[in-house]
């Protein structure tokens, strides 16, 4: 087995690019701390489609990535077609494992291709996708998702990867790579670091024998909220792991929606990522105290359309 080193990769970039970091080869100095905030989970409820939609008009976040099997799709389409600067990214899904609000395939799969349920839903489990599905439909099913949001005028910036599922083997992780390679866009990795554990520096990834092109992989770490914090420390935890970054370019992922009937429905007793979770992160990049937090601590708010700019060969 092979292994890639994934933390640190947009400062390794600089022994490739004539010895410039992402952050100078879009401008910037050597030791500028680049952010990209990103919305996830557009699609999947009008709720978080609302949030979202102001969040990006309103430049509280530089990024979105939707899920294109699920329901609220189609509002994502359209209102891209207003917006088609807009920064988004396709989420690519292999599950459906929201309770009250599950969603099919893009693509005709059978049972056989280890994704679907007997309902013919996708699967609520990533460990059973992980264990069944084959890689060729794996492939059919997500890029059928890219080519329903091109179809639909959504200039995709980059692709993202929904519960970490097209990561977690080395057959379905070259389905990821070789879709990025091939739309030449960016891919993000689930080197998540949360609030509450630290940076994921040094973490080791194994791909089999899949050669890692680090110029697809603009991002050093991701940045998310950690499960069981408390919603009056909600500001402060995000400040508290942002303050202390290095240089560096980083993707916080956020989790937008209103804690309304329609959230709560959809969540039921879901506590991580339900209804006041994605409230409360609303409330945060909403916050002129966290906008000002940003600026005095130099952070540069940048998109993955930015991003690109810094791959070689970029369209």
């Amino acid at each position: 087995m092979g292994t890639t080193r994934i933390f640190g990769l947009a400062q390794e970039l600089a022994a490739n690019s004539a010895g410039k970091t992402v952050a100078e080869r879009l401008g910037y100095s050597v030791g500028s701390r680049l952010l990209v905030i990103e919305a996830e989970d557009l699609g999947l409820a009008h709720s978080i489609d609302r949030a979202t939609f102001e969040a990006l008009d309103k430049g509280w976040v530089t990024s979105a990535e939707v899920l294109v099997p699920a329901p609220w799709f189609a509002e994502v389409a359209q209102w891209s077609k207003s917006h088609p600067n807009a920064d988004i990214g396709v989420r690519l899904d292999l599950n459906s494992d929201w309770i009250a609000c599950r969603w099919r395939p893009v693509a005709n799969l059978l049972p056989e291709s280890g994704m679907i349920d007997n309902n013919g839903y996708l699967s609520a489990s990533w460990h059973y996708v992980e264990h069944h599905a084959r890689a060729e439909d794996a492939e059919r099913e997500t890029r059928a998702q890219i080519e329903q949001a091109r179809r639909t005028g959504i200039q995709i910036t980059h692709l993202g990867n929904y519960m970490k599922t097209i990561t977690q083997t080395p057959a379905l992780f070259s389905v990821y790579w070789k879709l990025g390679l091939e739309y030449k866009v960016p891919i993000s990795l689930p080197n998540q670091s949360v609030v509450a554990g630290g940076l994921a520096n040094g973490q080791i990834y194994k791909y089999g024998g899949i050669a890692v092109d680090i110029r697809m992989l603009p991002i050093d770490s991701v940045l998310g909220m950690a499960p069981g914090i408390a919603q009056a420390d909600w500001l402060s935890a995000y400040e508290k792991t942002l303050e202390r970054l290095p240089a560096g370019v980083y993707l916080l992922s956020m989790n937008l929606g209103y804690n309304d009937e329609e959230m709560k429905g959809l969540a039921g007793n879901r506590t991580d990522w339900g209804a006041q979770w994605r409230q409360n992160d609303l409330e945060v990049v909403s916050n002129p105290a966290f906008q000002k937090f940003l600026k005095d601590k130099g952070f540069i708010l940048v998109s993955w359309r930015n991003l690109r700019k810094a791959m070689p060969e970029h369209p």
